[in-house]
């Protein structure tokens, strides 16, 4: 009895930590065309004088740096990133490397089980996975009234200080990263945590 009591807590937790995970990581690498998407409609790479080329690369050493390990030292060649922003960045590569951790660990249990045929240790029943997917709608409409504020109150509750505040003068990369792409990146790890818990919804098997 204590092992079904056990097992919904660990498959809750696991598939929570999983969808933030999965979600984070997605909304990062689809961050990408996304912002090449805005660069291109909002013609922001006529403010810092550049090319949408260049505005790319310099967007892909960013990234390297956030989700690569070993990468160590951020560089944008044609960026320069103050001190404050540096800090921010290293931050955010913190937070994604955790999200990295979480997620390559969650697939060798996922793996680790499938093989033993034991995936009913994570999995959850449908209410529990509608339960989920039904939290993010209810800050949707607060996100959509005032994104500014949605975004202001999401880096307090993740940072400490106010590092994450650009000055475009001295850090000219947030020129193009502009309100709505960040909007977008959003939506877009809102939209894989929705898909994520929707497979069980639709999932043919029983629930336990």
């Amino acid at each position: 009895m204590e092992t079904m009591k056990k097992k919904p807590i660990v498959a809750v937790v696991y598939n929570c930590l999983m969808a933030l995970a999965t979600a984070t990581l997605g909304a990062v690498v689809l961050s990408w065309p996304l912002l090449a998407v805005f660069v291109k409609i909002q013609k922001t790479n006529l403010i810092v004088k550049t090319t949408l080329a260049t505005v790319m690369k310099n967007y892909t050493q960013l990234l390297d740096y956030l989700l690569l390990p070993f990468n160590d030292k951020l560089q944008m060649s044609n960026f320069p990133t103050s001190s404050s922003a540096a800090r921010h960045f290293y931050e955010c590569k913190l937070l994604f490397e955790l999200a990295i951790i979480v997620f390559v660990v969650g697939l060798l249990i996922l793996i680790f089980l499938k093989m033993r045929k034991r995936m009913s240790y994570i999995y959850i029943s449908r209410t529990t996975a509608l339960i989920f997917m039904i939290l993010p709608v209810i800050i949707l409409p607060f996100a959509l009234m005032n994104f500014d504020e949605f975004f202001i109150a999401f880096h307090h509750l993740l940072f400490n200080n106010g590092d994450w505040l650009f000055n475009p003068a001295t850090d000219p990369i947030i020129n193009v990263l502009t309100e709505e792409f960040f909007a977008g990146c959003f939506a877009t790890g809102g939209i894989i945590y929705e898909l994520y818990f929707s497979c069980f919804i639709l999932s043919k098997k029983k629930e336990l």
